[in-house]
């Protein structure tokens, strides 16, 4: 028998077309068989699957772990679904689809991750066409800490409600602890999704636990269940001079199956430090071994282990300026200041907000409802897993400072670098970065641009290189404020460019002479050649501080494009975006 063919003119979507194949598909091999066509069109028709789009913009990997989550229930519900980053999608292609799942986190201050900077750029343009073919579903992440909480999704969301684009179910939007309410979400959602009549299905609970089996099947140790890896190394790199402590660390995977690329982030679970626990305590006038509300475990273990000590929740600043009486926050507060308020609130931990009017007395319940789960942070991973086998490497600047006479510390850095000792446990998991990788082709150029302890994932990527044996030609852009006590990693540097694997090594130490020279200032001072090596097929990465450094570099290659390209403004600007949608420029910022 032949199978039948869908004629080009026929009035059908690209999903229509990609379900009737499908369907027709699936008749044919049925009838191949010599079963009976009568019953077999209705089983057949049973077993064809709807395609569901899956897109996600993420920064840190957990919206594209949530998307892959969201597929495997998808199959369970009858979907066949495809997932793709929201920058691979063009509007075209946008225009095609007619069930999408949206995930995508929000960084920064409001902004869109990296990978649906182009995705929104195209969709908020006053010239992007209706989508009224389009049905969806935003599931948003976010960080109640910031004053726009999960602005990507709410977006993304509104923008497509604007183009006539049908929406399934209420958008969520997930704090910090995201994987329950995030789980429940794509299990009652997925249901709501359209399917054209005859179309496979499930029943809303094999959905709900098909999406809940998927998350831990990602990997076997996760946030939730970190491995306790020990710490083998811990070591200074910055010199006695210097104004930083920056450590390289070691930790030591066993037998624990946990497995990186280069590229990928280490997630740590820190410990709050005791002193500022304890100070704690006393200020709230208990004893360390006071049942903490809800539990039976005692007060300064659940402090320790479980909850954000450092970073004021917005509740308890709220609750705080509600009863301090201090003109000056209110102020701030009422005339929503966001700028003033970040500059009010830097250097004050949960203790300095107590301690605003000492006069205040506090029920420990309200208290523990004001703080926050205690968050893992994540370190971009310095070591390449070809290179160093068996154990997983980190380059962190230990965070300090005094406010009103007391030192703080930050939570994760000062845990390692003070209180984790070589040969103590930490738990640890991989976050995946696929949207961070050295060039697949290891004859591809590289030019890496990472300041301070920015070099984490380009020491990577250069080891990486040497064990793959790659020809690609290597550059990079490396610089502080003092070449004599902060050149770390000097002398594997050093190695590198001897043996040829690191082609060029640009230096800018700020502090060094009268006029601070950055990163930035290498990049234009070589920007003839840098251009060159774009026009060859280079990949270009970024890694280091989003608000300042990261933002500058973006500047002076818009100016290098277009000065040594010969460009205007604008088509240095599409350059830019080519270079995004082709992959050849990736950042890892924070």
């Amino acid at each position: 028998m032949t199978l039948p063919a869908i004629p080009q003119d026929a009035p059908f979507s690209g999903e229509q077309r990609v379900w009737l194949a499908g369907f027709l598909a699936g008749l044919n091999s049925r009838i191949g068989t010599g079963l009976a066509a009568t019953p077999a069109v209705a089983a057949a028709a049973q077993a064809v699957r709807v395609p569901l789009h899956v897109l996600y913009g993420t920064q840190t990997g957990n919206c594209e772990g949530l998307a892959q989550e969201t597929a495997a229930a998808a199959r369970a519900g009858g979907f066949e679904p495809q997932v793709l980053g929201l920058d691979d999608v063009t509007l075209e292609t946008l225009r095609t689809i007619e069930r999408a799942i949206i995930i995508v986190s929000t960084y920064g201050e409001g902004e869109m991750p990296d990978n649906a900077h182009l995705f929104w750029g195209a969709l908020s343009s006053p010239d992007t066409p209706r989508l009224e073919g389009l049905s969806f579903a935003v599931l948003a992440l976010g960080d109640t800490a910031y004053d726009d909480f999960c602005q990507a999704g709410k977006l993304i969301d509104t923008r497509l409600e604007q183009l006539g684009a049908h929406r399934v179910g209420p958008r969520i939007d997930c704090d910090v602890d995201y994987e329950k309410a995030a789980t429940e979400w794509i299990g009652s959602t997925l249901p709501l999704v359209p399917k054209p009549a005859g179309a496979a299905s499930a029943p809303a609970p094999v959905v709900a636990e098909a999406a809940a089996a998927a998350a831990p099947s990602r990997s076997g140790w996760s946030r939730k269940t970190p491995y306790p890896a020990t710490l083998a190394v811990s070591r200074r790199l910055s010199g006695p001079r210097s104004g930083k402590d920056i450590r390289h660390y070691e930790f030591a995977l066993a037998d624990s199956g946990l497995a990186y690329e280069a590229g990928d982030a280490l997630g740590v679970v820190p410990r709050n430090d005791p002193a500022v626990v304890a100070a704690l305590i006393t200020r709230l006038g208990v004893k360390p071994d006071t049942a903490a509300p809800g539990t039976d475990a005692p007060l300064a273990t659940v402090l320790a282990d479980t909850r954000e000590i450092v970073t004021p929740s917005r509740e308890l600043i709220a609750a705080i300026e509600a009863r301090a009486g201090d003109d000056e926050l209110t102020h701030v507060l009422r005339h929503r200041d966001r700028e003033a308020l970040d500059t009010w609130l830097w250097g004050r931990d949960v203790l300095d907000m107590l301690n605003l009017n000492p006069k205040l007395d506090f029920e420990l319940s309200e208290v523990m409802g004001w703080l926050k789960p205690l968050q893992h942070r994540a370190y971009s991973i310095s070591s390449s897993p070809e290179a160093h086998a068996g154990s997983v490497h980190l380059t962190v600047a230990s965070v300090r400072w005094t406010y009103d006479g007391r030192p703080h510390g930050g939570v994760c850095s000062t845990y390692l670098a003070d209180r984790l000792g070589e040969g103590d446990t930490a738990g640890i998991f991989v976050s995946p970065n696929k949207a961070f990788r050295p060039p697949a082709d290891s004859a591809t150029p590289m030019i890496m641009v990472g300041p301070g302890t920015g070099i984490a994932p380009f020491r990577a990527f250069l080891h990486h290189r040497r064990a793959a044996g790659a020809s690609g030609r290597n550059w990079l852009f490396f610089g502080d404020q003092h070449q004599e006590s902060d050149f770390i990693y000097s002398d594997e540097l050093g190695a590198l460019s001897t043996d040829g694997l690191l082609t060029r090594l640009d230096l800018a130490f700020s502090r060094d002479q009268a006029e601070k020279v950055y990163v930035q200032t290498r990049m234009r001072e070589n920007g003839r050649d840098l251009f060159a090596w774009l026009q060859d097929g280079a990949h270009f990465y970024v890694c280091g501080d989003a608000s300042r450094m990261a933002k500058d570099v973006e500047e002076t290659l818009h100016e290098i494009i277009a000065t040594h390209g010969g460009m205007s403004a604008e088509a240095a600007a599409d350059y830019v975006a080519n270079l995004r949608r082709e992959k050849r420029y990736q950042r890892d910022v924070y």
